[in-house]
């Protein structure tokens, strides 16, 4: 039963993190790119603050539910007298996982302070490059993230 709840908290993070960067990148960036860059600007810069620290908060529910489930299952194997081999697909996983919360990591304290930077200032033009670089990481993260539920599903 613990299992089953680790593992639910740790899904539900994930598509709080894959599902929050399709939306906005697919649904708000596009309705967005139809207003003035000021308020444009002001806009994402309000919905990405909460939304980047929401994510925050899910990956490290992810990283700490991530080890439980492989300690728990290294433990068992170990308590029958087997040896743990960790599947390739969470390996994949894993790995898939630590580079998107590097990128997440260049968008959060990097791209986002140079965004909320530029909006209090009101310099829209480097509040349009950094959304831009937000824009092409979040894309990055996402086919990552997609990819990474594709290969933990078929592998």
């Amino acid at each position: 039963m613990f299992y089953s709840v680790v593992k639910f908290i740790h899904v539900i993070a994930v598509i709080l993190w894959v599902g929050g960067m399709l939306f906005a990148h697919c649904f708000l960036r596009p309705a967005a790119a139809q207003l003035e860059p000021p308020v444009r600007l002001k806009l994402m810069a309000s919905v990405l603050g909460p939304f980047l620290n929401a994510v925050l908060v899910a990956i490290v529910l992810i990283l700490l539910t991530g080890m439980s489930m492989i300690g728990q299952e290294a433990s068992q194997a170990v308590r029958t007298g087997g040896a743990f081999f960790m599947p390739l697909g969470w390996t994949l996983m894993a790995a898939g996982g630590i580079v998107m919360m590097a990128i997440f990591g260049h968008i959060r304290f990097a791209l986002y302070k140079r965004l909320a930077t530029a909006v209090a200032a009101s310099d829209w033009p480097k509040g349009g490059q950094a959304m831009a670089g937000i824009r092409r990481w979040v894309g990055v993260n996402l086919v990552l993230g997609i990819a990474i539920v594709a290969i933990v599903f078929m592998a």
